[in-house]
């Protein structure tokens, strides 16, 4: 309880700081998240249209995977350099892998005979695609972000190890001089962004599915 003391007290005489690490950390999420979804989910959908190419990309992104967080940042650094942008590029390979699967996923398990019914009414692709495979493909593909979502904020922590800034300055701080308050100042606030992402696409996922429930 003490040190919880310690590090509303440090919060509170940092407050500045802290609100524009906090704003940095939540900037650099939301981008690397919307990146990989912008990347993701049209490749995603190609693959799964695509049985050729779907074999080498996917495995491809299922290598990403295994590549700890803090490793790629490292990687990125020699490449690119340091700063915001370096560590947004590396968060977004992060964002990527269970974007691009789920959403693979989501399309190739689809029956095909719902989309034989689909084009025997008439519908175009177009049609279709917007119609019928995006609702059904969607609770996984949200999962994906779910997924997605966590990791970043998560890993966006590691990206002021190369300059990049977030809440990850004060855990590094607070190691770097032994001052565990200062490191709770960082590593709360980030939990509880993974939560509160957690929860907020649970919610929009319930939605989704809401329909298949109630059949």
């Amino acid at each position: 309880m003490e040190l919880l003391m310690k590090a509303y007290d440090y919060l509170i005489e940092n407050h500045v700081r802290f609100l524009e690490e906090l704003q940095v950390h939540i900037l650099l999420s939301l981008s690397a998240l919307c990146l990989g979804l912008v990347i993701c989910v049209p490749l995603g959908i190609w693959c799964a249209k695509n049985p050729k190419v779907a074999a080498p990309i996917m495995n491809t992104i299922n290598s990403i995977r295994v590549i700890p967080s803090l490793a790629i940042l490292v990687i990125m650094l020699p490449i690119i350099g340091t700063g915001f942008w370096p560590a947004l590029v590396a968060l977004t390979v992060l964002a990527c892998p269970p974007i691009l699967i789920n959403t693979f996923l989501g399309f190739r398990g689809i029956d095909p005979a719902i989309l034989e019914s689909a084009h025997g009414m008439g519908m175009g692709p177009k049609a279709v695609l917007r119609k019928i495979e995006f609702p059904l493909a969607m609770p996984l593909m949200i999962a994906g972000a779910k997924t997605a979502s966590v990791e970043v904020l998560a890993s966006a922590s590691l990206a002021a190890f190369i300059g990049g800034g977030g809440l990850g300055t004060f855990i590094i701080n607070g190691l770097s001089m032994y001052k565990f308050q200062v490191l709770l100042v960082g590593a709360i606030p980030i939990a509880l962004l993974t939560i509160f992402s957690e929860v907020i696409f649970s919610f929009i996922e319930r939605m989704t599915t809401r329909y298949q429930r109630d059949l």
